[in-house]
């Protein structure tokens, strides 16, 4: 019999000691990692998933599976090759340090009676935002406001994108500038300004919707994602019927928290494109939407030809 481990929020401990663990809506299945003398590296997810918003607090459940049961193996955000249980183990117990980030799918519910123990467990061991991580420069444009240090790292490293946008009238002197020389870095970067905004002059850069320069596009959408203007939703579909896949890809990206209902049948569009990477862009803001429509694509896109889709998929819909 081989051992793994299902790390889930403490809040489902009880539901799983009476009935066991859902696959997940039978879109993935469920996410597993071998028990194995080193408990940081058995427990490498716990910090991670615990960044992730839900119930705090996270409890490890111990499943006993025969060692021929099939399931698949990988890094996350690879394709998964499928062996029995007993070859995952070996091959996981094999790599030792290199097992980070890897992951065993089981692709059932698992028993109640291939539950063997529930246990509450501390958020201390594993990496954050991938592994590897600890001791390399944090990016300080992306940091999320409000997150634990963020304050404290915007401080020591200041970007020069933080502070307030200057005034519309400047912003609007900058684009004229820009236009009038061709300058299409300057255009990107007062369009980031303009990013800053929760409105703008929509009508004054939709034309750039028609700009030569794909980066300048794709600044535009990244620009307008977060507006309320009226025709802002207007501007991020004509941005999302664009030519190269990168601009279609951005669109998808910076829409995956935009809450208008002619965002959610933006997503829908997306996630039928032609280009592996924007079906990719699209998944985690369907995932986000927690509606039946947006569950039905996601169900579609768990099944995509395309084998870096699926793993996409079912990264974001671990519990």
């Amino acid at each position: 019999m081989a051992t793994f481990v299902h790390l889930t929020p403490a809040a489902h401990a009880e539901r799983i000691r009476r009935s066991g663990i859902k696959a997940n809506g039978g879109r993935t299945g469920v996410f597993l990692f071998p028990v194995l003398p080193s408990y940081a590296l058995t427990h490498q997810w716990l910090r991670e998933l615990a960044r992730r918003p839900g119930p705090r607090g996270m409890a490890a459940v111990h499943v006993r599976l025969p060692d021929g049961e099939p399931v698949t193996v990988g890094r996350y955000g690879r394709v998964h090759e499928a062996v029995t249980a007993a070859d995952a183990v070996r091959r996981i117990r094999e790599l030792g340090d290199g097992a980070l980030g890897w992951e065993v799918i089981l692709p059932r519910a698992v028993a109640r009676s291939e539950v063997r123990q529930v246990r509450a467990v501390r958020q201390v061991s594993g990496w954050r935002y991938f592994p590897g991580a600890h001791g390399t420069t944090p990016c300080v444009c992306c940091v999320v406001r409000g997150e634990y240090g963020s304050r404290r790292l915007r401080e020591r490293r200041p970007d020069p994108q933080d502070g307030p946008a200057p005034a519309s009238r400047v912003l609007l002197d900058r684009l004229e500038r820009a236009e009038a020389r061709a300058d299409t870095a300057a255009l990107c970067d007062t369009l980031r300004w303009y990013g800053l905004r929760r409105r703008g002059p929509v009508a004054r850069l939709a034309p750039l919707a028609g700009h030569p320069d794909a980066g300048v596009r794709r600044a535009l959408a990244r620009a307008v994602a977060g507006w309320s203007t009226p025709g802002a939703d207007g501007l991020l579909r004509e941005l999302a019927g664009d030519a190269p896949a990168d601009v279609r890809q951005t669109v998808a990206e910076v829409v995956a928290y935009r809450r208008t209902e002619a965002t959610a049948a933006l997503l829908t569009a997306l996630a039928h494109d032609p280009a592996p990477a924007v079906r990719e862009a699209s998944v985690e803001g369907l995932v986000a939407r927690e509606t039946p429509e947006a569950d039905a694509v996601l169900a579609l896109l768990a099944h995509d030809p395309e084998g870096s889709v699926r793993e996409v998929v079912d990264l974001l819909t671990t519990q």
